[in-house]
């Protein structure tokens, strides 16, 4: 699995010309579900940014997490993250979970943020989504789960 999260000062998704998604102080997640994610690697992702210090305390250090600063989070399903441009000019999705197994995560994922206390909001998956954000800071930082073992 996984992440491209931008910590911003508001993000919206919009699909076919409706808002389908919006926050203001938070996290916009980008995800990707790839072949042999299952759910402990979406609840390991769902910790992970829920809990990962990159908002400012008093003095200006990223020492708070989104849990912290109450916090709101736009996760949008991202297939091409999975995609793979080493060889030739076209990228390869080989390594893309299938679409229901990537849903389902996706929803479980998103599942695991609210059980962490997180407002979250998201887009629809499968749909061409214009998504529009104001990156805070920038701030922004890719991730993947840890390996199975």
């Amino acid at each position: 699995m996984k992440a491209v999260i931008q910590r911003v000062k508001e993000a919206k998704v919009t699909v076919e010309g409706k808002v389908v998604g919006e926050i203001g102080d938070g996290i916009l997640v980008l995800l990707g579900v790839e072949i042999g994610d299952d759910c402990a690697q979406a609840e390991w992702m769902a910790e992970k940014i829920v809990n990962l210090r990159i908002f400012a305390d008093s003095e200006g250090k990223m020492n708070l997490a989104l849990s912290e600063v109450k916090g709101e989070m736009l996760a949008v399903s991202q297939f091409t993250l999975a995609g793979n441009c080493s060889k030739g000019r076209r990228p390869s999705f080989d390594t893309a979970a299938a679409p229901e197994e990537a849903n389902r995560l996706y929803n479980y994922f998103m599942g695991q943020v609210w059980e962490r206390g997180v407002p979250v909001q998201s887009g629809i998956f499968q749909a061409d989504m214009a998504v529009s954000l104001v990156n805070d800071g920038p701030v922004t930082f890719i991730l993947e789960t840890p390996p199975k073992r």
